[in-house]
């Protein structure tokens, strides 16, 4: 007998819809030991994110920074489909699944200051369910649209559960003017299923420009309105933790100074993906992973 798993946020429908949280955002028992202290961690699951001053040193930021530019430069990479180029400029803009890519990355993801605090938040071993760098280059890189992870995850991915979360970690000066990440904080509590159906292969233009999974803009200025838009600066090395479901974007970034960070999502081995809950087919799975093998 097959079971069927129950559709807690449904999504890609004939309208929009608002539905509350129905799963915890802190899954670790009250008291259990790990890097996040008790009032950081009770400011996340209140904001939906956690922000660190300083993840990783200068000297650690260094080699990374390095990487990312021998990976962006490397016409081998370009070539790939798991880089991601820009509509306009044609220069890369993300470099997907690059733990796999590259070792240097991959020791990042094994970092207790990294997966420690992924572990302490979801309350079980977790895998990695993508990572990438991101690379906004100055003069014109676009930004990338609001819209809730999780929605994307759930819809297209398969994953049943809010029981993920994603760190950015800056490798150049994050300004208030270099197309720094915004949240909503708050937003996180409540799940907001987009309107229209998803298209097949919706990945290769949504990488590029979000279409499938964007908000309306009557809901955002609901969501803004009630609970504001926190601008994320910080130096390079600084590290932001965010909650699946956090409604999020960033802009444009018209200066000259770049803005590159590594970005890691954690998924709970409690909460591997299944079939797509709206599409018509999985993602790839350099986007959304279905190797599950927790990180140690």
């Amino acid at each position: 007998m097959t079971m069927t798993l129950t559709d807690l946020y449904p999504s890609r429908g004939a309208a929009e819809v608002s539905v509350p949280r129905q799963d915890p955002v802190v899954w670790s028992a009250p008291g259990e030991p790990g890097p996040i202290e008790v009032a950081d961690l009770q400011s996340f699951e209140r904001d939906g994110f956690l922000s660190i001053g300083q993840l990783i040193d200068d000297d650690e930021v260094a080699v990374y920074h390095s990487e990312l530019e021998r990976l962006v430069s490397d016409p081998a990479i370009r070539a790939d489909e798991r880089s991601i180029v820009e509509p306009k400029s044609q220069e890369i803009r993300s470099v997907f699944e690059v733990h796999k890519i590259s070792e240097i990355f991959a020791r990042l993801v094994r970092d207790e200051r990294v997966v420690g605090r992924a572990r302490q938040i979801l309350g079980s071993d977790v895998y990695v369910h993508q990572s990438r760098i991101n690379v906004k280059p100055g003069f014109g890189a676009s930004g990338f649209y609001w819209h809730s992870d999780f929605e994307t995850w759930h819809a297209e991915d398969g994953l049943p559960n809010m029981r993920t979360v994603s760190v950015s970690i800056a490798l150049t000066e994050n300004y208030d003017t270099n197309g720094g990440l915004m949240i909503m904080p708050g937003s996180h509590k409540t799940f907001l299923g987009c309107a229209g159906a998803t298209p097949k292969d919706n990945y290769k233009k949504s990488l590029q420009m979000q279409d499938a999974g964007t908000p309306s803009n009557e809901a955002l200025t609901k969501f803004a309105e009630a609970h504001g838009i926190k601008l994320f600066t910080g130096r390079a090395g600084s590290a932001t933790w965010f909650d699946c479901n956090c409604m999020h974007g960033s802009g444009d970034n018209i200066t000259p100074f770049p803005r590159s960070n590594v970005f890691i999502v954690f998924n709970s081995v409690e909460n591997t993906a299944v079939e797509p809950f709206a599409a018509p087919v999985r993602r790839p799975e350099f986007i959304g992973a279905r190797d599950f093998t927790p990180v140690k």
